[in-house]
């Protein structure tokens, strides 16, 4: 499994590290904010279907009405979410 960040607005992602907050902090430093990062799974050799899983302990947000680890909602993702 390679866990990775993507910042949604600013069409950038970080990969690797032990943990999706590694990657998190890499983002943060380089000028993303918090609300435009999203975490996620690469299982290589799951198959096109299954290769990605949007379930990182970051996207825990209620307050972008995502209230577990995985994404809930494409909108919270894309920033159009209230």
């Amino acid at each position: 499994m390679v866990k990775f960040v993507v910042d949604v607005e600013r069409a950038i992602a970080a990969v690797g590290g032990e943990l999706h907050s590694d990657a998190k902090a890499l983002l943060l430093e380089s000028g993303s904010r918090q609300e435009h990062l999203w975490g996620a799974n690469y299982l290589p050799g799951s198959g096109p279907e299954k290769s990605i899983e949007f379930t990182s302990l970051i996207n825990i947000r209620p307050a972008q009405d995502n209230p577990g680890m995985e994404v809930s909602d494409p909108a919270c993702v894309s920033g159009s979410a209230p």
